[in-house]
């Protein structure tokens, strides 16, 4: 078995959404998901089929975004996995629950607009998803001054009353 790491190349602000899921029938539910739960959403979605003519099926709203989801998934070539690269200004927080709820998708690895890195392994049957590095380690634990700052910014952005 051979380890590789696998850097998602996006701009810095966009976020991207990394999971696993078990059927050809997923580019178009998730398709349907994100457009369902933002309507107007700009994305850009590829899936890795790890059987039949094994090919990087895609969807998406926004042709850059889709060409940039298509090069991480070939980059990947992970069974089954998927990525949705959101257009600037869209969150997973908004989408999350949507995806969360197709039938094909057995799990989400991260959803973040950090720099992310992703482990494969890869055996003589293909590759697979270990886990991912979501940004960098912390540096120290928050004090009062960072709780006042945390609570503050969610209520400044309107996630907090």
């Amino acid at each position: 078995m051979d380890l590789h790491v696998v850097p998602i190349h996006k701009p810095d602000e966009i976020n991207i959404i990394l999971g696993q899921s078990h059927f050809i029938k997923t580019v178009e539910d998730l398709h349907e998901a994100l457009v369902n739960a933002v309507p107007g959403i700009s994305f850009g979605l590829a899936f890795c089929e790890a059987s039949g003519e094994r090919l990087v099926r895609w969807s998406g709203t926004d042709e850059a975004l889709i060409v940039l989801a298509q090069r991480n998934a070939i980059a990947l070539a992970a069974g089954h996995s998927f990525i949705i690269i959101l257009g600037r200004g869209y969150y997973p927080v908004n989408v999350l629950n949507a995806i969360k709820q197709v039938p094909e998708v057995c799990r989400i690895y991260c959803a973040t607009a950090n720099p992310t890195e992703v482990i494969i392994a890869e055996t003589a049957q293909g590759r697979g998803i270990l886990g991912v590095i979501d940004g960098a380690k912390p540096d120290d634990i928050e004090d009062s001054a960072g709780i006042a700052w945390r609570k503050d910014f969610l209520r400044m952005i309107g996630y907090k009353l």
